[in-house]
């Protein structure tokens, strides 16, 4: 690893080089914290800024965790203004429960706000350096990680929309910090950057210090090691992707408990650690991870496992994984709706819609249509408003040409998850008889619907990606019907619980 002082020139030439390998951004966001050194960063950026020939933005996280955050948030915006840089603040929130580390919740946060800002393409890049990259590999060897953790922090990595970047890796803080003094910057200084009650600063204050004076160059083999770990690691996930496929579920982003289990259980872990990353989970311990291929991959087929860590729940239907946000706490409401407007569900379920026959399709199509034609519009008839709720049990389904259906035997035959099955919305007549199911059926019509062929559409939600509820439901005289989505296509049940 090249041992040279930092300056704008050497900067350029990183920046070129990861040009040089992917699409030019738009747009370079600074991550700006107002420390020495992404003060430092962000100064060097300006000096390149027209040779570059891209925005240039710098964004700033306040905490909210030290009395004079806001003080430092605008020492931030004064600095951006002087060097005529586009400036962002953003607060984090931050709620500590017993057992957290608070310096994971503020990374997690600061993470998060980042990705947010972060349009297709765009690049941020931060200011970590070589002596914080030996610490976070120290500090992954202490938590016992495999090669993933110890190649500590990458280089670059996707975020969001967009690409992070750590340009200043291969660099000594002391070179940032004579940097800093030669072109008399003035930069913040965190005091809890002293306190030894957080892991990393006992390392950077306590232990560093003492290995440097028996191995002056132990920040540069430390992160020398890092990086070999990154290499194993990426031959890991190459070989993990080409693999992940042959234990695919029968829905998208879900993996085979039989396939899995069938596998080595070193290999599964593997395979379970790729899958997770790729859907932007963090990976569960390692006693985590063997409970799941214990009690999840093992359990029975009408059993409901549930396997759980900071951020995911990593669920079983049939024969298939699948790996979820929490779900949110069942929803107990019961509301009334005229169909009249869109109605936005609670707790991030999306909403429903009603359009009418025709609605949606073919716009622009023909000639001869103008804004007087009605032929998409509808009207739902005069009556008593349709009741919505969720989970309620002894409904059944009528459809015309066919018996009618407990809701339990409707969401079996539709392959919805049993425990997705308390979020999704049940529509009722004014008799309490069942008239659709959003996303999964519709019903025999009652009083409340007219003869007028009417769409009801779930969208929002948040299990869209696995094709278990179509979009659609049409009903007409005669019912409502299923109007399968392509997400859905190709997905059948293989047996019921």
């Amino acid at each position: 690893m090249p041992d040279a002082a930092f300056s704008a020139d050497r900067l350029r030439l990183l920046l070129a080089a990861a040009l040089a390998q992917s699409p030019r951004p738009q747009r370079l966001w600074v991550a700006f914290s107002g420390g020495c050194d992404s003060h430092v960063l962000l100064h060097a950026c300006v000096e390149l800024r027209a040779g570059l020939d891209l925005t240039l933005s710098a964004i700033h996280v306040d905490h909210g965790l030290h009395p004079d955050s806001g003080a430092w948030a605008r020492h931030c915006r004064r600095v951006c203004e002087q060097l005529g840089v586009d400036f962002q603040a953003r607060r984090a929130q931050i709620e500590r429960r017993p057992g957290q580390s608070l310096e994971a919740l503020a990374r997690a946060a600061r993470r998060r706000l980042f990705a947010d800002c972060l349009g297709p393409g765009d690049w941020l890049a931060t200011a970590q350096h070589r002596d914080d990259q030996a610490e976070t590999l120290l500090l992954a060897l202490l938590r016992g990680s495999g090669v993933h953790g110890l190649a500590a922090m990458p280089a670059r990595a996707a975020l969001g929309a967009g690409i992070l970047m750590r340009p200043l890796l291969e660099f000594a803080q002391a070179d940032l910090r004579a940097y800093a003094e030669r072109h008399r910057l003035s930069w913040l200084e965190d005091p809890s950057n002293q306190d030894l009650g957080f892991d990393r600063n006992l390392l950077r204050h306590q232990i560093m210090p003492v290995l440097r004076q028996r191995w002056p160059a132990a920040a540069t083999t430390i992160a020398r090691s890092a990086a070999h770990c990154a290499e194993a690691a990426a031959l890991i996930d190459a070989s993990a992707d080409e693999q992940l496929p042959t234990v695919a579920g029968s829905r998208l982003d879900t993996l085979s408990a039989a396939r899995l289990s069938a596998l080595a259980p070193e290999r599964a872990r593997i395979l379970l650690r790729r899958w997770l990353a790729q859907q932007g989970f963090r990976p569960p311990s390692l006693l985590r991870l063997q409970a799941i291929l214990t009690d999840v991959l093992s359990a029975r087929a009408d059993a409901r496992p549930l396997v759980a860590w900071e951020g995911c729940e990593l669920r079983r239907y049939r024969d298939d994984l699948f790996a979820l946000l929490p779900l949110p706490p069942r929803p107990e409401v019961e509301l009334r709706w005229d169909g009249q407007q869109p109605l936005q569900l609670p707790m991030g379920l999306g909403k429903l819609s009603f359009e009418g026959e025709g609605e949606g399709e073919g716009e622009g199509e023909g000639e001869g249509e103008g804004e007087g034609d009605d032929s998409g519009r509808f009207e739902l008839s005069e009556g008593p408003p349709i009741t919505l709720c969720f989970g309620r049990s002894g409904l059944c389904c009528g459809q015309s040409k066919r018996p009618s259906r407990p809701l339990k035997k409707l969401f079996q035959q539709a392959a919805v998850p049993s425990w997705l099955r308390p979020y999704v919305p049940l529509l009722l007549d004014a008799q309490g008889e069942l008239l659709a199911v959003a996303g999964v059926a519709g019903c025999r019509s009652g009083a409340a619907l007219d003869q007028q062929l009417l769409r009801l559409r779930w969208e929002g939600h948040p299990w869209t990606r696995f094709g278990c509820l179509t979009e659609l439901v049409e009903t007409k005289a005669a019912g409502l019907v299923v109007i399968p989505s392509a997400s859905s296509s190709g997905v059948k049940p293989r047996h019921e619980l």
